[in-house]
């Protein structure tokens, strides 16, 4: 049994390397066991779309403290997941005014205010309504993809090389990968031939362009770069000159009329494991450098959400690890990225002091688990148990049948481990979860990214 804030949370599975760990979702379970105030948390993006939660709070001095926790971290939590420049707290005003302070130029939840900002163009505010008042769903998704007829190009810009296919009716003639260092580039211009270069190279295997399909990581709204890592470095004016419509007009360099579309990598990858299982809605989860997600509805549509999981929180804990890009803590990227291995490789007795990178750190817990060492099998088991409760809170998000579990953390024997883990922890902690995780398998290699990202473009070409 768990306490925080005065809650007492049971908790059956806690990671053997982190028995300090609080499951969100445990905490959030057994904070509404007693509350009895309903509270909605709304949040509201662009082209009217809107995303809430209904919830229930306490409203009493004594609990304000908790009320305030569970509120917040599901304000966070819709930010991420949906995105919004606006977000409206229905049913306490107090509470509403202390999440106004937070998420303000100055408050503690900043970077969440200037990010948002920047991607809907317009100033965040947070604001008030009675539950009366509340506003209702709303949400645009979006039927992209699954188009395989005619001439098109695949491209996936990574962070260290960018993959580009020729795909002829749905069957890839020509791929190419090529090493680039974009976040490392402050002159777009670098960018901009990359990846010209690449949809070049492509075009020069088909007898014509139909379409350009694009998967790569960061935020597009209406096919324009709104925040992505692949221009880390280049200047605010320059972003806004040439990085916004970067892939608009590096498609004209093909021709005026090539119909494109951009899509972030995450979205792209839960499309090919639709693809590939014959099922709409699929969770898919990379955890790499970061937690990358992505998501496609029951229908098989992209939704136009976030889906930025990374900085979703998992953890209740107070002494969690800080993200120091956001400077919160307990977010899924230190649980479910390289950077979640290593946090967990010296609990276990794995000393990793003398070397410099992240991924090399990665690989050389990889080894050991490669070699059955029970110190690397200790850091894959935890890493499970905090994969099967985060699966139980994303189910609570998200309408989930399928959950595609791809990145480099999750290869190899340590991701079978963790994989098995992860359903151990869902079947005894979550038996109502009914959501199935799995690695990717052959058929979903065999339509790759590349495929799904080559389908994105509507065309009336045919043949």
């Amino acid at each position: 049994m768990l306490e925080f804030l005065g809650i007492q949370i049971d908790v059956k599975n806690s990671p053997a390397l982190d028995p300090d760990f609080i499951p969100l979702n445990a905490f959030n379970r057994a904070f509404l066991k007693t509350a009895d105030k309903p509270l909605t948390v709304a949040v509201e993006a662009s082209d009217g779309q809107t995303a809430l939660i209904d919830t229930f709070v306490h409203g009493t001095a004594d609990r304000f403290a908790a009320d305030y926790y569970h509120v917040e971290r599901l304000v966070k939590t819709l930010l991420w997941q949906k995105g919004g420049r606006k977000v409206i707290i229905c049913g306490d005003r107090n509470l509403c005014e202390a999440i106004a302070r937070a998420y303000s130029p100055s408050g503690e939840r900043s970077f969440d205010y200037h990010f948002m900002a920047r991607v809907y163009e317009m100033p965040f505010e947070v604001v008030y309504r009675d539950i009366a008042d509340k506003p209702q769903n709303s949400s645009s998704p979006r039927a992209v993809g699954r188009h395989l007829d005619g001439c098109r190009i695949g491209f996936d810009a990574g962070g260290s090389d960018r993959k580009v296919s020729a795909v002829i009716d749905g069957e890839a003639v020509f791929s190419e990968e090529v090493v680039w260092l974009p976040k490392e580039q402050a002159d777009p211009d670098y960018h901009f031939e990359g990846i010209v270069s690449a949809f070049k190279s492509a075009a020069a295997h088909m007898p014509r362009v139909d379409g350009i399909g694009v998967s790569s990581a960061g935020i597009y709204i209406n096919n324009r770069t709104m925040v992505a890592s692949l221009f880390l470095k280049v200047p605010d004016d320059l972003f806004e000159i040439k990085v916004k419509d970067i892939f608009i007009r590096a498609a004209r360099e093909l021709g005026p009329d090539i119909p494109i579309e951009i899509c972030n990598d995450g979205d792209v990858t839960a499309l090919a494991g639709s693809m590939s299982i014959g099922s709409g809605s699929v969770l898919g989860l990379a955890m790499g450098t970061s937690e990358a997600g992505g998501y496609v509805d029951h229908d098989g549509n992209i939704t136009g959400w976030l889906n930025e999981l990374a900085f979703v929180p998992v953890d209740a804990n107070p002494e969690a690890m800080i993200d120091e890009w956001s400077g919160d803590i307990g977010c899924g990227v230190k649980y479910f990225s390289q950077d979640g291995i290593i946090k967990l490789a010296p609990r276990a007795g794995i000393d990793l002091s003398a070397v410099e990178t992240p991924a090399e750190k990665l690989k050389i817990v990889q080894k050991l688990m490669a070699a059955d060492d029970p110190r690397a099998k200790a850091v894959y088991l935890s890493t499970g148990c905090y994969l099967g409760h985060a699966l139980a809170w994303y189910n609570d998000l998200y309408e989930i049948k399928h959950v595609l579990l791809l990145g480099r953390v999750m290869s190899g024997r340590g991701g079978d481990l963790a994989l098995a883990e992860a359903k151990r922890v869902l079947a005894e902690e979550y038996p109502e979860v009914k959501l199935i995780p799995a690695l990717p398998d052959e058929k979903f290699r065999r339509v790759g990214q590349s495929v799904a990202a080559a389908s994105l473009p509507e065309t009336n070409k045919k043949g």
